[in-house]
């Protein structure tokens, strides 16, 4: 998930903003890590990294996503993310201030 955080107003191109598994796959890309892959090997490589979870930039850490995954083998990235999706969108929506603050998140003011 990404969102591009609101505008300065100046002619600048803003970033985005990577939460949940956008920003896990962007550590991937910048991990020493092999597919396919244990739990075990994810977290021994990336378990101490603190991930986004939200626009906000509330993180959890993510060995603690990686728990709450049932499978213990991946065979691709691309598994490993589609796994760790639920449990982010999960601790999101359980950690957000409601319908009201998710709402205010996307709006420029």
């Amino acid at each position: 998930m990404g969102v591009r955080p609101p505008s300065s107003g100046d002619d600048e191109t803003p970033d985005s903003i990577e939460f949940g598994i956008a920003a896990v796959d962007a550590r991937l890309k910048d991990a020493d890590l092999s597919f396919p892959a244990t739990k075990d090997d994810v977290e021994a490589e990336l378990g101490h990294e603190r991930i986004p979870y939200d626009v906000h930039g509330n993180d959890v850490p993510l060995s603690e996503m990686l728990d709450r995954v049932p499978t213990t083998q991946f065979d691709s990235r691309q598994e490993l993310l589609n796994q760790l999706h639920q449990p982010f969108e999960k601790y999101r929506r359980n950690r957000s201030g409601g319908v009201v603050a998710q709402v205010r998140s996307l709006l420029p003011f």
